[in-house]
């Protein structure tokens, strides 16, 4: 049942999951705590592997509580986020970073919204996560990486080598 929300039976209160459409060719699934007014800065949690957002309702409660709107989505890739290629030999270019950093800023727009106050990045979603701040510091205005190091953006220049 990877296209229906997760049942508000097994949420902590507060939490509810929902799908937002057109997000960079994805139906992505996200979890939200603190939506009821459009004036709370958002707060952008990403998951690491093999984790889903579901790995953060234990915070988002507490983060809603201290004022903001808390978004947690499942990956591309991850839990009930679809849209993307799956097959066994697929095109994994849509898996690298700006990609990955197109589809959270096609989140936070269809959100209606044009800042995110921080991202926060666990394990695989650290370094995606130091790339929407690196890429876009106008709307990721803060960064908070877990458990992952960043060796920073690759250098200029770097990328398959040019031969005549």
């Amino acid at each position: 049942m990877m296209n229906v929300a997760v049942s508000a039976e097994i949420l902590p209160p507060g939490i509810r999951s929902r799908f937002v459409a057109n997000v960079n060719g994805l139906r992505m699934h996200i979890l939200e705590a603190g939506y009821e007014t459009d004036d709370r800065p958002v707060v952008l949690l990403l998951h690491g592997f093999p984790e889903l957002a579901w790995s953060w309702r234990k915070v988002m409660p507490a983060l809603a509580a201290a004022g903001f709107h808390v978004v947690a989505p499942d990956q591309r890739g991850y839990g009930r986020t679809t849209g993307w290629d799956g097959a066994y030999d697929g095109d994994l270019a849509s898996f690298r970073p700006l990609n990955l950093v197109q589809d959270l800023l096609d989140l936070v727009f269809a959100m209606g919204r044009r800042h995110v106050r921080a991202v926060v990045g666990h394990d695989f979603g650290a370094p995606i996560a130091a790339h929407c701040a690196l890429i876009r510091p106008d709307v990721f205005t803060s960064l908070v990486m877990m458990s992952a190091p960043f060796a920073g953006p690759p250098p200029i220049g770097a990328g398959p080598s040019r031969q005549a």
